[in-house]
Order: C-alpha cells, then sequence, then structure tokens
C-alpha cells in the first residue's frame, strides 16, 4: 500500500443511506461497511451543509479522526491559508433544499465546486474532483462547471453508479460497435432516477462506430401519448419487450393503463446527432425498486437478429454495494490525477435531462439541443463482476 492520499468531503448531508454514508462511508468504514478493505483514501476533512436529527458525520469525525469545518473553504484548506488536500468529493445529493417550478430540487452543486475551484485558483493548483450524480439541476449551472474545470485543469470525475454496477447477463457493447436503436428502462422520481436512467443509456450507446457526438434533439411524453408513440414506431416494440423481459418484480395489471396514469412516469425520446434514436422509458405505475431495480438497457446491433439486454443490478439495502466500484473510480481519479472516465458522459446526460424537463414542462414540445455538441471516446473502465457480498452487519442485526 502506498501512502494515502487524503480527502475533503463536502455534503450536503450525512444521515443514514443518504448519498454521503454510501460514498464517503466506504471511505471511512470499508467497501462493506464492515471494517474491511477500502480505498486507498483517508478523510482528514468535511464540510456539512446541514444537520438532521439522525446526524452521522459528528459521530464519525470523533471515531476517525477527521474535522469537521464551517465553511467550504477551510474544509479544502483544512484551516490553513492554502490547498491541504489530495482530492474533494462534492456530494450535493439529500437535504431540505427548494424545489423551484420546474420540480427540481435545487441541490447546491454548483455553490459547492464554485467554493472549492476559488481555493484551487488562489492556490495556484488543482486536484481531482468527484461530483456525485449529475453537475447541476440546471444546464447553465453545468456548463460553467465543465468549463471552470478546464480552465483551473481540474481532473473532474461526475456521474451515477449505474455504468459501474452488476449487469445481468454480464453485456459489454464491443468499441466502435453499429447499434441501430437503444430503448433504457427505468422508473423516478423523475430527476433524481430518471438521471440514472440516461447514465445506463448513456455507457452503451457511448460505445457506438464514431463515439460519442452529442444530441440534436429531446421530447418528454406522458400519459397515452407514450403509447402513442411506441403504435407510431417512434420508440422500439422490440427492444421495449426486451427490456421488459428482464424485470425482476412488478406490480399487477396492464402496464399501458398502470403508467398512463402514474404522474412520474415518462418517456424521453432522444435524438443523436449522427442519427442513433434512443428512448428512457420511466415505468412508474409498474416497476418499482426492490433490490436490484429496473434499470435495463436492450439494444440492437447490425447484423444480429436478436437484441442484446441487460439489468444494471443495484443492491439493497447496506451495504449498497454497487457505490463500491464507484468509490474505486473515486480513488483511482485521485491517486493518478487523471479521471477514470469522461465527464463529458455526465455532462452530456446533465444536459439532456435540463432539456426533458423543458419539454415536460411546456407542454411536452420537442427541444432542439445544439448546445449537447458534446464529443468523447468512451473507454473500458471496467464493471462489477465479481461477488455480490451480503447484507452489512447493522441490516443483519436489524433483520434477525
Amino acid at each position: 500500500m502506498t501512502h494515502r492520499k487524503t480527502v475533503a468531503a463536502i455534503v450536503t448531508e450525512y444521515r443514514p443511506n443518504s448519498h454521503a454514508d454510501v460514498i464517503v462511508g466506504k471511505i471511512l468504514e470499508g467497501y462493506h461497511h464492515d471494517g474491511g478493505a477500502g480505498p486507498n483514501l483517508q478523510v482528514v476533512s468535511m464540510y456539512v451543509d446541514q444537520f438532521p436529527a439522525n446526524d452521522l458525520s459528528r459521530g464519525l469525525a470523533k471515531k476517525h479522526g477527521f474535522t469537521i469545518y464551517d465553511t467550504i473553504a477551510a474544509a479544502v484548506t483544512r484551516g490553513g491559508p492554502r490547498l491541504g488536500v489530495d482530492g474533494v468529493l462534492c456530494i450535493g445529493e439529500h437535504g431540505r433544499y427548494p424545489i423551484n417550478d420546474r420540480g427540481q430540487i435545487e441541490y447546491p452543486r454548483r455553490r459547492f465546486f464554485e467554493e472549492v475551484a476559488r481555493v484551487f485558483e488562489a492556490s495556484g493548483r488543482s486536484v481531482p474532483v468527484f461530483n456525485d450524480k449529475h453537475l447541476a439541476y440546471r444546464w447553465s449551472d453545468a456548463k460553467w462547471m465543465y468549463d471552470r474545470a478546464r480552465e483551473l485543469f481540474v481532473p473532474l470525475l461526475a456521474g451515477s453508479s449505474i455504468p459501474l454496477t452488476w449487469r445481468r447477463p454480464e453485456l459489454k457493447l464491443p468499441l466502435g460497435c453499429e447499434l441501430e436503436e437503444a430503448v433504457q428502462l427505468g422508473y423516478g422520481p423523475f430527476e433524481g432516477y430518471g438521471f440514472h436512467a440516461l447514465e445506463g443509456l448513456q455507457c452503451m450507446v457511448e460505445r457506438r462506430r464514431g463515439g460519442e457526438t452529442g444530441v440534436r434533439a429531446v421530447q418528454c411524453l406522458q400519459g397515452e401519448a407514450m403509447w402513442q408513440a411506441l403504435d407510431q414506431g417512434r420508440w422500439s416494440r422490440t427492444l421495449l419487450d426486451a427490456a421488459l423481459a428482464l424485470v425482476p418484480a412488478h406490480a399487477k395489471g396492464d402496464i399501458r393503463v398502470l403508467t398512463a396514469k402514474a404522474n412520474d412516469a415518462g418517456l424521453f425520446l432522444i435524438e443523436y446527432r449522427d442519427g442513433l434514436r434512443a428512448a428512457v422509458f420511466l415505468a412508474n405505475g409498474w416497476v418499482y425498486e426492490g433490490d436490484g431495480g429496473a434499470f435495463i438497457f436492450a439494444g440492437k446491433l447490425r447484423g444480429q437478429d436478436r437484441p442484446v439486454a441487460t439489468q444494471f443490478y443495484m443492491q439493497q439495502p447496506k451495504p449498497f454495494a454497487h457505490f463500491a466500484y464507484l468509490v474505486k473510480a473515486i480513488d483511482a481519479t485521485i491517486q493518478t490525477g487523471h479521471a477514470a472516465y469522461p465527464v463529458e458522459r455526465t455532462l452530456l446526460t446533465t444536459g439532456v435531462l435540463d432539456a426533458v424537463i423543458t419539454s415536460r414542462v411546456e407542454r411536452h414540445r420537442r427541444v432542439e439541443t445544439p448546445h449537447l455538441d458534446i464529443r468523447y471516446q468512451a473507454v473500458d473502465w471496467p464493471f462489477a463482476t465479481d461477488p455480490i457480498p451480503g447484507k452489512a452487519p447493522e441490516n443483519r442485526q436489524k433483520m434477525n
């Protein structure tokens, strides 16, 4: 083992099963939250934006010897005049924040990164940063963060745990494959989990021939209009059937009727700049979370009669082991000073989600996205293939 790299954790709140718990907790308590093996990182400082009644951060600070600071700058400098850590984790998920008129929770992800970047600029150097989930709730903030990171030469990693989790059956599309169409199944909440569905789709379609070239337009449909679009051939019934065949559990009843009635069900129609068409279907009312979840990809490869399909498996409850593979990517980014995979993937999914929500609130119109001319090449970062671990010790006690 080399010397452990030091990290500052900037979090909205740290309560049981929050994203702070299942990400930072794997640095503090091991990948399985059992005191065993973990990343080669050490949490030395933390900033916590909100302290709920079931806060864990204060107790963990005493147990593990890190300091909770009153400001982001102080956490990143460890109370000194200059940058004092090897990496920063910005986890702007969970907590009580305003909800805007578009139905989005205004998590302070730009504010977190902006204050971290201010320390980098004053110190004359930058270190790797991980930004949990989408870069920001609105496109202008996300693009600002991306541009600011490039300006300061920040190795920036972001996104969901979905691209890194187990795939059942195991499926890895060849780089440069000829992908003709894709469907991604998921479920709401509309923004919070719709993002995960988009990341599942994008980690697959980015491997097509020519690499990623961006998105031309999107449209959000809801209610019976989702199924009318299917009847019209605007998205693939064959691929939908292939995805539905892998759903581990669902409600009894007609999927068409149940999803048409559900407020948070939705269909994202995505037109890529190179001609690829994809659909993300949030099947609320018919699918539900459960152990494993229902994030499922199906695609049509040229020359193959049958679709390829896989479930992105998520473990519940704790240790939520799929997050361990996200933490491994964070660890590699901080150890090497290079993002494990392109942040452009999450810049694109953030932009698509923002446009989808615009379509939703503006009577489901088609939204042109010339600003999503985002180009990058996929990399072969590994996803989980080893055995799924058992429940965390605390959950075993509760279940017995």
